[in-house]
């Protein structure tokens, strides 16, 4: 452990672990819908891949805004799908999956 980008790769992998556990709380807690989940998903997958709005290879530091703007959106907009969800359900509303409908049940609407 005395190589510097080992301790480096060993905290971030700490770090990514920690996040991950605390995104799987909310997600239990709070119930977050398969859409939450799936731009979470591809976010994730564009901050790590290699190809950028805004490339940091020529800008630097400044490439890094068209992720953090990403990152950004997705937060919002996960927020406000659990922020709806606890004010329906404060509201007595409770938000289940639609349960499917066999072949032999009568239509009922």
């Amino acid at each position: 452990m005395s190589d510097p980008l080992t301790l480096v790769l060993v905290l971030l992998g700490v770090l990514a672990l920690l996040g991950v556990a605390v995104i799987g709380f909310v997600m239990w807690r709070y119930r977050i819908p398969p859409r939450g989940l799936f731009a979470m998903g591809a976010a994730a997958l564009y901050l790590i891949s290699p190809i950028d709005l805004v490339p940091e290879a020529i800008l630097g530091p400044l490439g890094l805004v068209d992720d953090a703007g990403v990152l950004a959106a997705v937060v919002l907009f996960v927020y406000k799908l659990v922020k709806a969800r606890q004010i329906l359900a404060d509201s007595g509303i409770e938000l289940r999956r639609p349960r499917r409908r066999s072949l032999r049940e009568p239509d009922r609407s």
